[in-house]
């Protein structure tokens, strides 16, 4: 049986030093809780919702940010209180509003990259691609096709953009 240890002949002979040879780490089995805690995060229903939740907490802070940059039309005739009153209702009515769509946003494409990554069994940028086609779409529907098919392509577009700045598939 062959020892783990390299041995100075052995060493010597590759012309490396002991010291200059790495030790392999044993490999690490995973405990049943990481096991049970990567079959949740595996289920597209848990992602997805974690998503939606994760994209309304997003959208309530940019809705203060927003909303406390937005000025009243009259506020030369306002007095303080009612600029203060007015400023706090903009910020709930832009932070109500930015919440929905991002947790619908996040939701939307969490779900689809998620069940096409599951039928696919790949993990690429054709997934990103995909789900931010549908998102995009989904988001526009409203406005009819042409607005959900420009929806799709510039949502596709910025989400594969956004995929290889942050070089995840490698």
């Amino acid at each position: 049986m062959a020892s783990p240890e390299p041995s100075a002949a052995g060493a010597s002979a590759g012309g490396e030093s002991a010291s200059q040879v790495t030790a392999v780490e044993p490999i690490r089995m995973p405990t049943p809780e990481e096991i049970k805690g990567q079959d949740i995060w595996n289920n597209c229903a848990v992602r997805s919702v974690v998503s939606g939740v994760v994209g309304g907490g997003l959208g309530i802070m940019m809705g203060l940010f927003f909303g406390a940059l937005e000025n009243p039309i009259m506020q030369e005739e306002m007095t303080a209180r009612q600029q203060i009153v007015y400023t706090a209702k903009q910020m709930g009515r832009r932070s109500l509003s930015n919440a929905k769509t991002f947790a619908v946003m996040g939701l939307i494409f969490s779900a689809a990259e998620c069940v096409v990554e599951k039928a696919r069994a790949r993990h690429d940028t054709t997934n990103t691609a995909v789900a931010g086609c549908v998102t995009g779409g989904a988001l526009a529907v409203k406005g009819g096709p042409k607005a959900a098919c420009v929806g799709c392509a510039g949502f596709a577009a910025f989400s594969v953009a956004i995929e290889k700045f942050f070089d995840r598939h490698t």
